[in-house]
């Protein structure tokens, strides 16, 4: 089991935080015991300690609903826990894909918070110049190499476009296409030194 230095209150409990792991939503907030926080760690599913029920649980035993752990951390007072998860369905039990907001809430967010660990990677893959990364292979080229990457995967993008209006391609191929073009448009940022989070804040100045 991980070493934590947690902060347990009188009844020997801690207050957890569920975020989902990829798009950075708050799912819900539970407490853990130590068995609790034991089972979560060496199964990989998220247990809580009911109070009402003065039990151990698992969240989905019965809906079916788990939460798959990703990662797990305490804040800097050790008297909160960050469950990082996925969910296998909705996390509230009135059928909410959270429990802060309400069925009929808008769609769900898109998981752009999936691109910082890819950002951190590529930028990682530069610093070490890793042998046999084509990140780093692309990037050692200069913009000429990133830039003309760029480009063709743009241009296969739109021809994915073109395909998928014509009935000739399915909706996944457009999908497939531009994660290429986003993969390379940030591979070309980082051997340019131009932090991605300037471009979110390009993109905030022009909201509205």
């Amino acid at each position: 089991m991980r070493e934590f230095d947690v902060s347990w209150n009188g009844d020997g409990l801690v207050p957890v935080i569920v975020q989902h792991d990829r798009t950075g939503e708050v799912l819900m907030m539970a407490w853990m015991d130590r068995r609790a926080l034991k089972l979560t760690l060496g199964s990989g599913v998220v247990h809580f300690w009911s109070r009402s029920r003065r039990t151990l649980w698992m969240k989905g035993e019965t809906s079916g609903n788990r939460l798959t752990l990703v990662d797990l951390a305490a804040d800097c007072d050790g008297d909160t826990l960050l469950v990082r998860a996925m969910p296998a369905g909705p996390t509230c039990h009135t059928a909410a894909r959270t429990c802060f907001t309400a069925p009929s809430d808008g769609d769900a967010p898109q998981g752009f918070g999936d691109l910082e660990p890819l950002w951190k990677t590529i930028t990682g893959r530069l610093e070490t110049g890793q042998p046999g990364s084509y990140t780093a292979r692309l990037a050692a080229g200069g913009a000429s190499s990133t830039g003309r990457k760029a480009i063709e995967e743009a241009s296969e993008l739109a021809s994915a476009a073109l395909d998928h209006q014509a009935g000739r391609a399915a909706g996944r191929r457009v999908a497939e296409e531009a994660a290429d073009v986003v993969y390379h448009l940030l591979v070309l940022l980082a051997e340019r030194g131009v932090e991605a989070r300037e471009v979110i804040e390009e993109l905030a100045s022009r909201r509205g």
